[in-house]
Parts: C-alpha cells; sequence; structure tokens
C-alpha cells in the first residue's frame, strides 16, 4: 500500500476513532526515574509484536503527514497497537494532554513555565521526532520567483505593507516585476506551534521591526484573514490572488503553492527545502529536555524559518501496558520511522539528538 493511501487510511480511521473515545486517560522535567526499558531500543530488533493498547494521541499539524505516515507503518509491526492522531494544533496538544485526554500529544512548541503545575499526570518528556522549514508560501499571478528578508516579512505580517509593489519588497527583489496587487495576510486561527516558531523567527531575526511579539497566538492585524491548521492556511492561500502565509513545507507541497526564499543570517536567499533544514539542525543548540531552535540558525545553506516538533508523554504512566506502547510507538518513530521523514516532506533527526532521545524512552515508568 503506498504511503498516500495508507495516510487516507489512518486519516478516516483517526476521525472514527477520536470520535468514539471520550476521556482516556493515561496513567518537571529532569527529575524521573529511570525504569526498565520493554525491550531494545535498536529499532528492528524491538519486540513490537508483544505491544497492546489504544494511544490516542492530539495536537501539532505540522508534523501530522509525517505522523500518519509512521502510524500505518508501525501498524505492520505491531498489530496489537492502535495509534490515532487528532490534529487541531500544538495548542489543542497541550491542553488535551494536560487534562489527560489523550496518552500522547504533538507539539511544535514548548509548554510554558506557568502551565506546567495544569498538568495533570506530572512530568512531561519531550521526545523530538522530525523538523522542516515553515515555508512563507503565496499566490501571486505573474509572480514565480520571490525572495523576502525578514524585515520585509514583518512588515508584511504586521500590515505595514499592503501591495506587492512596495518598494521594500521591490528591493528584495531587483530582477522581479512586481504587481500593485493588495496584499492578503494569512495566519492560523487556532493556538499553533507552527505560529509560535514563526513569530519567534521574526522577533529574533527582525528585533527592531516586529512588534507582535511571539506564541501560539498572537493579536494580528484585523485586516488579516485565519485558517484552520496549516491546511487550513494553505487552502486561504490558493484561493486568493495576492495572499501570503506560513505553512509547513508537506502541507505547502500538497497544495501546489509557490514559496519564498527567504534570507538567512549569513544574507544569503534560501528556498525551504529538507537540505535547508537539515543545514539549520547542524548548529541548533539541544537543552537538557531534548528541546532546542533551529531558527534564525547561522550557515550559508540554513534555511532560517526550520522547527522541530515533538512528542510530549507523561514519564509517570498508571498501566503497564499502555507504557510499553508508548515506548514502542516513540521507538519507531525514533529508528524506522527516520526512514520515512523525507517522503513525507520532513528532516530526520541528527543521529546525536536520536540517540538522546531513544535512551530517555527508560524514563517512562509505571507507579
Amino acid at each position: 500500500m503506498s504511503l498516500t493511501t495508507r495516510r487516507t487510511v489512518v486519516a478516516v480511521a483517526v476521525f472514527t476513532a477520536l470520535a468514539l473515545f471520550g476521556a482516556a486517560c493515561s496513567s518537571n522535567k529532569d527529575d524521573a526515574k529511570t525504569g526498565t526499558s520493554t525491550g531494545d531500543t535498536s529499532g528492528s530488533s524491538y519486540d513490537y509484536a508483544s505491544l497492546s493498547g489504544t494511544l490516542n494521541g492530539s495536537g501539532a499539524t505540522f508534523p501530522k503527514a509525517f505522523y500518519e505516515d509512521a502510524i500505518a507503518s508501525f501498524a505492520d509491526v505491531a498489530s496489537g497497537v492502535t495509534v490515532n492522531y487528532g490534529g487541531g494544533g500544538s495548542g489543542k496538544g497541550k491542553t488535551d494532554l494536560a487534562t489527560q485526554v489523550v496518552q500522547w500529544a504533538g507539539t511544535d512548541s514548548t509548554i510554558k513555565d506557568a502551565d506546567l503545575p495544569t498538568f495533570q499526570g506530572g512530568t512531561v518528556l519531550y521526545f523530538p521526532t522530525v523538523a522542516a522549514p515553515i515555508t512563507v508560501s503565496y499566490n501571486l499571478t505573474g509572480v514565480d520567483k520571490l525572495q523576502l528578508s525578514a524585515d520585509t516579512l514583518a512588515k508584511i505580517f504586521q500590515a505595514q505593507i499592503t501591495t506587492w509593489n512596495d518598494p521594500a519588497i521591490a528591493a528584495d527583489n531587483p530582477d522581479a516585476t512586481l504587481p500593485s496587487t493588495p496584499i492578503v495576510v494569512v495566519h492560523r486561527s487556532d493556538g499553533s506551534g507552527t505560529t509560535s516558531n514563526f513569530t519567534k523567527y521574526l522577533k529574533a531575526a527582525a528585533p527592531s521591526t516586529w512588534t507582535l511579539d511571539a506564541g501560539d497566538t498572537v493579536n494580528w492585524p484585523t485586516t488579516t484573514q485565519a485558517g484552520n491548521g496549516n491546511a487550513g492556511v494553505a487552502q486561504a492561500i490558493t484561493a486568493a490572488n495576492g495572499a501570503i502565509g506560513y505553512v509547513d513545507l508537506s502541507d505547502a507541497t500538497a497544495s501546489k503553492l509557490a514559496f519564498a526564499s527567504i534570507k538567512n543570517k549569513d544574507g544569503k536567499f534560501v528556498a525551504p527545502t529538507l537540505d535547508g533544514a537539515t543545514a539549520a539542525l547542524a548548529t541548533a543548540e539541544i537543552q537538557s529536555n531534548l528541546t532546542y531552535s533551529a531558527l534564525n540558525a547561522s550557515g550559508a545553506d540554513a534555511y532560517p524559518i526550520t522547527a522541530g516538533t515533538y512528542i510530549i508523554v507523561y514519564a509517570k504512566q498508571t498501566n503497564a501496558g499502555i507504557a510499553a506502547a508508548l515506548k514502542g510507538w516513540i521507538n519507531y518513530v525514533l529508528t524506522e520511522g527516520q526512514s520515512l521523514a523525507a517522503d513525507a516532506n520532513f528532516a530526520s533527526l541528527p543521529s546525536s539528538l536520536q540517540q538522546k532521545a531513544i535512551a530517555q524512552l527508560s524514563q517512562i515508568t509505571t507507579s
């Protein structure tokens, strides 16, 4: 079965499963005790066949295409485990895990310190999974190549630049013929890790220009439009000539959108590619909880709006079977699953980070 077909089957299964489950319950950072591993974390030697249970997840739409492919492939080796993923945005994923509605969540942004006490299951572990460019996608008749610097991008998304032939855009594109078409800015309507990473990039790369701060949600100008999820933003861009928005590479590619090249820290205009994301990952500093930032990375080949994404789970589980299934699922994503990343338009993890994440699986224990 092809990945595209399998992804469709998984999506149907997810909607069905999530409609049926109500409050499926599972069960602050570096104090989790080490437990006994449920299997060899080397990948193919892991005893996936012995696992059973249902793992419901929700959260970031940024990695959804990758998770759908990984879920379909995981089912081939762990037939006793049903893994569901409902999307909904990083904010929803964090909320659903906090209230123990799901056993795992996807997020592209970290949990705010002030929100940690709301997580009813205790210590949360971050498992980095893949990374990808956040594209600046656009729909502009007659313009098939576009370059944007951080300051110009900030002004566009703050509605300070309102037409495509603005002098600032023209300065970034000296060889382009730009129309006077009005700019239609499209952003996320939901609490989103993609929004968090995009606005963090603008805050870091255009600090004297960007004034809207950064986070899962920001106060966008009232003249802008909103779309639900990455797919919703992509759809809104497709529907309006003159539109521009931020979309993960997978959804932007699926929607056949045009992408702008973004001026990086080294002064080079770089297109959103997996090679550009890998170059950005190479300089990312890994924190003790395995979170990191590849935004505004140094390096001539680095794509500056590269975002990582995480699976988050509770370190302490109350059900041994669910704990074992979670370990198996995450281990698969970190090992065999990495080979699926490129086909879904994601960059796999650097080996050093992959190994740290695999080692952290031992911190998932039962009480």
